[in-house]
């Protein structure tokens, strides 16, 4: 669920070369991808199960949910038009689409990651503090990043007080498994593994800053404004299927622990460390609170303070972003994300 400077480059040159003027009307037909995580395999089923057409069908549209195997592949595509939606995380949804020009809206906040990501150090008992003067292996400029940056913040640290060292997710495990490496951040599933090392200590992990790093389904903010089908029937689709891993239904359950590769007790236990908002009631609460503000707000900030908002941003308040009520924060002039509980109202009225 991370970005990397070359990627990022690579897809705002997409979106330079490819997104004309937004010219979204009326229409029949839709394509939101997904990639392989926990808390967006309910995608996959809801395809698998025609829930998805059944909505769809409700709205008299077509909507193909594509499953992508490359996540930063997923976004690049997204925001060159090739998609109407797509799952991401609210960092990267600011980081990309938006900083990209993409008027996106974070249209489902799904989940957010409450223990899927974490800082593990080598040795029996450690402790943040413990992580000053270290090397810290992980991806660079990705939510692994971010999550360093703020438990060093809650240990009385910076950045400053230790050596970031870029490693790639795909590598993340076996770079922990040498000699040399004694920290790393990584997220499940590699995550899990890392924490498996004997007398390794996860000293940090995403549980301790509940509600940051947000697993979302964007669309096109031209598109959903043309088309409201389409947000009516995602988030019709979306719920549903929460009602029924609510319910604990085996089959859905089965379902997505087998596309993710694990079996139930697998799934049952990524899920463990993703905190669903099963309910839209639930949502609408987490979406509408004025926490998620202050989560943008310092996300936006630490997305400047590395060069991740676009080389024309003077301040992190150079991309604007919107909220139920009104709300705005950063540059009114820019609004480029924004966070719509339109439709998650009409779940929690059932009127959808």
């Amino acid at each position: 669920m991370k970005t990397f400077p070359l990627i990022r480059t690579l897809a705002l040159s997409l979106v330079m070369l490819t997104s004309l003027p937004a010219l979204a009307a009326a229409k029949k037909e839709f394509n939101v991808c997904w990639t392989i995580y926990a808390g967006w395999m309910p995608w996959g089923t809801i395809a698998g199960d025609k829930i998805i057409d059944k909505w769809a069908s409700k709205y008299g549209i077509k909507i193909n949910v594509v499953q992508l195997n490359d996540y930063i592949e997923s976004i690049n595509q997204y925001t060159a038009g090739q998609f109407d939606g797509c799952t991401m995380t609210n960092m990267d949804a600011l980081t990309i689409p938006a900083a990209g020009g993409v008027d996106t809206t974070a249209l489902i906040l799904g989940s957010y990651s409450e223990g899927n990501d974490g800082v593990v150090m080598k040795g029996e008992g450690k402790t943040l503090a413990d992580l000053k003067g270290m090397k810290i292996y992980l991806p660079e400029l990705s939510v692994s990043h971010y999550l360093l940056v703020r438990g060093l913040e809650k240990a009385g640290l910076a950045e400053r007080d230790v050596t970031v060292v870029n490693t790639s997710d795909a590598d993340i495990v076996s770079a922990f498994s040498t000699p040399d490496v004694e920290a790393a951040v990584a997220w499940n599933p590699q995550l899990s593994v890392i924490k498996s090392t004997p007398q390794a200590t996860e000293v940090f992990s995403s549980a301790a800053v509940p509600g940051e790093l947000i697993d979302m389904m964007v669309v096109n903010t031209a598109t959903l404004k043309d088309n409201p089908a389409l947000g009516k029937a995602l988030t019709g689709a979306w719920y549903e299927m929460m009602g029924l891993m609510k319910a604990q239904d085996a089959k859905a359950l089965n379902a997505m622990a087998a596309a993710s590769g694990t079996d139930l007790a697998g799934y049952q236990a990524q899920l463990k460390t993703t905190h669903l908002f099963y309910t839209p009631a639930d949502n609408l609460t987490f979406t509408t609170s004025a926490d998620l503000a202050k989560t943008m707000q310092r996300v936006a900030q630490f997305s400047f303070d590395k060069g991740l908002l676009g080389d024309g941003a003077q301040s992190a308040d150079f991309i604007g972003m919107a909220f139920p009520g009104n709300v705005t924060q950063g540059d009114a002039g820019n609004i480029k994300l924004r966070f719509d509980d339109s439709f998650l109202k009409m779940a929690v009225a059932g009127t959808l």
